[in-house]
């Protein structure tokens, strides 16, 4: 399939052929969705913990004699009753880590790749190079690509001044095409990559002679 690519003033400057496989493939909401959360849950610490009442500081006397007081009989003070004592079935450390195939994972990226073009959300450029930082040159630059609003930037290298430029605008993140996500690429509306990051992006999810079908199914 052929897409359009612009300069720096949306001005459609020639065509490039692109991978139907990378994007142009069907979509697999449930192949996206699974991707979503374990990436999500990948991301937890899981660190949340609560002392038991064998862990929390205190003696393990008995608070008062066991008649005569008026009380109800107690034991420790740590007991979970007490105030300052254990707590019952609190959160433990443990890890939230979900395992997925990587087949899968490549299968979700290239959904959505394949989506933002479908739809008319991913911008592909000629290049993308600021002589020096300047944030009000950058959002000059997604103004006039109309890509202002939620974008995400890809290039193949760290671009040190487009970083420098993007990381102050609300609703902007710079990314490498290497390192592109589900998260991502649903939380930003419009995707930009330069021409080299698309064929990064094509060279990293082509399909290898070994894989036989489209991808699409598990």
């Amino acid at each position: 399939m052929e897409v359009p690519v612009y300069n720096l003033a949306r001005e459609v400057v020639k065509h490039i052929d692109v991978s139907d496989y990378v994007f142009a493939a069907p979509f697999n909401e449930a192949v996206v969705h699974q991707a979503m959360l374990q990436q999500r849950a990948n991301a937890r610490q899981g660190t949340a913990d609560t002392k038991t009442r064998g862990e929390v500081a205190g003696t393990g006397r008995k608070m008062f004699r066991q008649k005569g007081t008026g009380e109800a009989r107690a034991g420790m003070r740590r007991s979970p009753v007490r105030r300052g004592g254990g707590i019952v079935f609190g959160p433990e450390p443990r890890s939230y880590r979900q395992s997925m195939p990587r087949k899968m994972r490549q299968l979700a990226i290239r959904c959505l790749l394949s989506a933002k073009v479908k739809v008319g959300e991913l911008l592909v450029v000629e290049q993308l190079q600021l002589g020096e930082p300047k944030t009000k040159e950058m959002a000059r630059i997604l103004a006039a690509l109309k890509a202002d609003a939620s974008v995400l930037i890809a290039t193949v290298e760290p671009e040190e001044n487009v970083i420098k430029s993007a990381r102050n605008l609300p609703g902007v993140k710079t990314t490498l095409a290497g390192l592109l996500n589900v998260l991502d690429l649903l939380s930003y509306k419009t995707v930009l990559l330069t021409e080299d990051a698309v064929r990064h992006v094509e060279q990293l999810w082509e399909k290898s002679p070994s894989q036989g079908g489209n991808g699409a199914s598990l």
